[in-house]
């Protein structure tokens, strides 16, 4: 029995003073998979921070309640004396896609207004940046800096795999905080976001939080692949984050470098969306797809054997219940690409293949006529005597189409176009590069000049 209780005592002698050192510590591994992706990725995050001026004309008429059309009346008016500036800075994140060409992938709000760029590395080292293309209506942008050596850089994933439920890592700088790491799981995949002035598609929603200073910067599933752009442009989410799939953010980075703008895939086929009667009338269950009520000439579109009255049903392996959802599919592609349209003719279904291209500039000022019911010219110098104006720039309406909904509203020959949405319009140019960018949308914002007056008017297109 003495020897019985001796081997027990020499056993638990032996399991605690005589294990290897390190035993426990290989058993328990505080190495997660979530640690070895963010130390994969962290020396390609950025912090980016900019300083702008922001220049406000004090009113001096304020305090005697005058009515705001007065006031804007007035404004132009006010002496320079009055004027006010300020200093604002932004700040956000960002991730360096190309570390030997030093371009790095934000969003396009962080740079919102910036003045000066200062792009700070993991290791503190700064540089300034230089915007090469920013893209706000997929709240993308791709700044460039210059480094001696190459930089350290994240290779892009794919988020068409994404699953519902899956781990995923955002890495950014939330009010200023570098390289602060959260998680949480994928919450729902192709969402859409309202914001004041537009609306954003097919976004992933994570609940892992991200906050101001996280835009731009990485989200990452469990193995550290980039799968997503974060954002922070919904204000009122709280727990709830959303992030651009990477796999839309290609393309558009690709227009960024190549063009400094995304240049929009064009088909040619100008689609309508299809209600109850009419789905009954072409026998489609469920009011499935899109009605194709005009082909351009020579367009890819009519090269691919499209005609009016077809029903496409999907493009690419997206189902269609929408025109919207027409021209978001057709987002995901650029000029040369392939894009199978699925189709219904006469009660047979067929796939087209379609070489999208570019529209074509020479047509734009018969879309702008079509569209918004003007044709315009260049601002002269005449012009700007005329307009009590020193200011370059804007175009000049010479003829209003008489049922446009800008000749309805009162517009008239004369006013000068100075901006459409966010594009400054300078001249005829840029024009046709506004009207072909947003001639897909069903209204614009435009900025009117009469005279020494501004207006603001929200245009509908068509």
């Amino acid at each position: 029995m003495l020897k019985f209780k001796a081997l027990i005592i020499f056993v638990l002698f032996s399991l605690v003073f005589l294990t290897p050192p390190g035993t426990a510590a290989r058993e328990y591994s505080r190495e997660s998979a979530v640690v070895k992706a963010v130390r994969k990725v962290a020396a390609a995050v950025v912090n980016i921070s900019s300083e702008y001026e922001v220049r406000r004309r004090a009113n001096p008429f304020s305090g005697f309640g005058m009515d705001p059309f007065f006031e804007s009346f007035f404004k132009d008016f006010f002496d320079p004396g009055f004027e006010r500036k300020y200093r604002r800075s932004s700040l956000g994140s960002g991730v360096i896609i190309d570390g030997k060409r030093g371009f790095i992938l934000t969003n396009a709000h962080v740079l919102e207004k910036t003045g000066e760029i200062t792009v700070v590395l993991k290791d503190e080292r700064e540089f300034k940046g230089r915007i090469v293309g920013a893209d706000p209506d997929s709240d993308l942008a791709v700044l460039r800096i210059d480094a001696q050596a190459p930089l350290p850089a994240i290779e892009m994933g794919n988020s068409d795999d994404l699953m519902i439920g899956e781990t995923v890592i955002a890495i950014g700088n939330p009010f200023g905080f570098s390289n602060t790491v959260t998680t949480g799981v994928i919450s729902a995949l192709n969402r859409s976001i309202r914001t004041d002035d537009r609306v954003f598609q097919d976004f992933i929603q994570t609940d892992a939080s991200i906050n101001p200073g996280n835009s731009g910067g990485p989200l990452l599933n469990i193995n550290g692949d980039l799968v997503g752009i974060n954002t922070a442009i919904y204000a009122k989410a709280q727990g709830i984050g959303f992030a651009i799939p990477i796999n839309t953010a290609k393309r558009i980075v690709s227009d960024l470098i190549r063009h400094g703008e995304v240049i929009p895939a064009w088909v040619g086929a100008t689609v309508q969306d299809i209600d109850e009667k009419l789905a009954r009338y072409l026998k489609i269950p469920e009011m499935k797809g899109v009605l194709v009520k005009a082909v351009d000439k020579s367009s890819p579109a009519e090269r691919a054997g499209v005609t009016t009255g077809d029903v496409i049903l999907a493009v690419g392996s997206r189902s269609i219940h929408s025109s919207q959802e027409y021209h978001l599919a057709l987002k995901n592609y650029a000029a040369q690409d392939r894009i199978d349209l699925k189709i219904q003719r006469d009660r047979r279904t067929l796939t087209l293949s379609v070489k999208a291209g570019t529209f074509p500039v020479e047509m734009a000022g018969t879309l702008a006529r079509k569209l918004f019911g003007v044709v315009v010219e260049n601002f002269s110098f005449q012009d700007r005597f005329q307009h009590h104006s020193s200011r370059a720039g804007g175009v000049v309406i010479t003829e209003l189409v008489r049922q446009s909904y800008l000749a309805q509203i009162g517009a008239r020959p004369g006013d000068v176009i100075r901006q459409i949405d966010e594009m400054t319009i300078k001249d005829l140019g840029d024009f046709k590069k506004a009207v072909i960018k947003y001639r897909t949308k069903s209204s614009v914002v435009m900025l009117l000049q009469r005279e020494s007056q501004l207006y603001y008017i929200t245009v509908k297109l068509g």
